[in-house]
């Protein structure tokens, strides 16, 4: 394990050295336009922005890395966000701010792909759950480097944003002098939206609605603690440990998904979580209290996207996989981008503790929305008609009649069983033109002539029982068999 963390430890450092950047970012700019009293629709507006820039990035993303390739195109991004998050210490415009975050978010899309691709394609079979846990783990730990460097620098001057600019310029010296083998180039992923929202409705309707909860924590989050009174520091904390709980719980909960149903245990997730944004939107909470229950929402919250993941891919095929996970990420990413728009409106007119009465109806919604899916599929299992058919028990009316009977002998048997149709009509004496009789009458000759079934007088519909014809043919073969082989007087 600790040979192949090393193998990729530069893109390990650079998704570190990104992520606690970007961590940082987003909590400064969320304190710096509390700090200013700026309405919170422009606030939610910048985070829309940023995760609306994370939606464009991935189609420019491919283009970009197929041209250029992937070391140049995250050497070429890095720069642009460079530039970008000093911009919000040049100018004070809000509008431009809003062009800065869109950017930000394009840039940081290639600068992801570049770096899970990478990994994607040199990690093996053997080692790939291991190379992408300790990516996950990395980027947690990120985040939280990100809220800890924010707490160091609690006067929201322009500190904090040379310290982001600083951090993306480091994190291309990995990538640039690393001695790993340089990627093939992307091809676009195919997106087939209609599609896999019919084949996996639920696992979709979750990750939109995820990202709405998990985009508006992100991007007002802050502004909704400086309300309550904290400080910067008490404000970094509270971002600190929400991420990390959502960090402790990815490994028992994906452990406890694969021993309960995944739609049972998302909706369980999805009414929990809705009763505790609920309390935290009511409850005068404040001090370690207060703690407690953002550590128990990042538990619930950051699992809600991984469980509907894994439920989406166990129900598509291998060749499916790339497809669904381009259409998993604009999914994520317009829930994302709007729900902070929402829920800033909601803090606008209801005041900060709106956050979270607005995840409470989000969880809501999802809840019904499940539950109307899942009906609706059960109704669908059962209203398909089955493909199991009782068969008849008669051994009279199957060919192994003739096999079983201890009278007739085993070639005349095996015959009997591998002949064609048409040989048993036209060799004499073996087929059921000559072998069906009855013992009152002879029977119309069911192929061989002009006659019908329908001519039999017993006969009383237009036509005749098929097995009932079949087993008396095959009876009266075998009582034909019997009297041959029988000694003569």
């Amino acid at each position: 394990m600790s040979a192949t963390i090393r193998s990729f430890s530069s893109l390990y450092l650079a998704t570190l050295l990104m992520v606690l950047a970007a961590g940082l970012l987003t909590t400064y700019l969320g304190l710096r336009l509390a700090a200013i009293d700026v309405s919170k629709i422009w606030i939610g507006g910048m985070m829309s922005a940023y995760y609306l820039g994370l939606v464009a990035g991935s189609k420019i993303g491919h283009k970009l890395i197929a041209r250029v390739g992937h070391i140049r195109a995250f050497v070429a991004t890095a720069g642009i966000v460079t530039a970008s998050a000093l911009g919000h210490a040049l100018i004070d415009d809000l509008n431009v701010w809003l062009v800065l975050r869109l950017m930000v978010g394009i840039c940081m899309m290639c600068q992801y792909m570049v770096l899970e691709s990478w990994l994607n394609e040199q990690a093996d079979s053997k080692n790939r759950g291991t190379v992408f846990a300790s990516y996950m783990i990395v980027s947690y730990l990120g985040l939280v480097l990100g809220q800890g460097a924010m707490s160091l620098n609690p006067e929201l001057t322009i500190k904090p944003l040379i310290l982001v600019a600083m951090c993306f310029a480091l994190c291309i010296v990995p990538l640039a002098l690393t001695r790993r083998i340089h990627p093939h180039p992307m091809r676009p992923a195919p997106l087939k939206i209609k599609v896999f929202w019919q084949k996996v409705p639920q696992s979709l309707t979750t990750i939109a609605l995820a990202g709405m909860i998990v985009g508006s924590f992100y991007g007002l989050a802050p502004a909704f603690a400086a309300s309550q009174g904290m400080n910067t520091e008490q404000v970094a904390a509270y971002m600190a440990v929400t991420v990390v709980a959502g960090l402790l719980a990815q490994w028992p909960m994906g452990k406890l998904s694969d021993r309960v149903r995944r739609s049972r245990l998302i909706r369980t997730n999805t009414v929990l979580l809705g009763l505790l944004v609920l309390a935290m939107a009511i409850l005068p909470l404040s001090g370690p209290l207060q703690l407690v229950f953002t550590f128990c929402f990042g538990i619930l919250a950051f699992t809600l996207y991984p469980l509907a993941t894994a439920m989406a891919n166990q129900h598509i095929e291998q060749d499916e996989r790339v497809a669904l996970s381009a259409t998993i990420l604009l999914t994520f990413g317009l829930g994302a981008s709007t729900g902070p728009l929402i829920a800033s409106a909601f803090m606008q007119f209801g005041g900060s503790r709106m956050l979270y009465a607005f995840m409470a109806l989000v969880a809501a919604l999802l809840f019904v929305r499940l539950t109307q899916v899942n009906y609706q599929q059960k109704q669908q299992d059962k209203a398909q008609p089955k493909d199991y058919v009782m068969a008849s028990g008669d051994l009279v009316s199957s060919p192994l009649a003739a096999a079983l009977d201890p009278r007739v002998d085993l070639a005349t048997a095996q015959q009997q069983l591998m002949a064609e149709p048409a040989d048993a009509i036209t060799e004499p004496g073996q087929g059921m033109q000559h072998e069906m009789q009855f013992e009152s009458e002879p029977a119309a000759d069911v192929i061989g002539t002009n006659s019908s079934i329908a001519d039999q007088p017993d006969s009383n519909h237009p036509v005749a029982d098929a097995a009932e014809v079949a087993a008396t043919a095959k009876t009266t073969t075998v009582a034909d068999q019997v009297k041959q082989d029988r000694p003569s007087a």
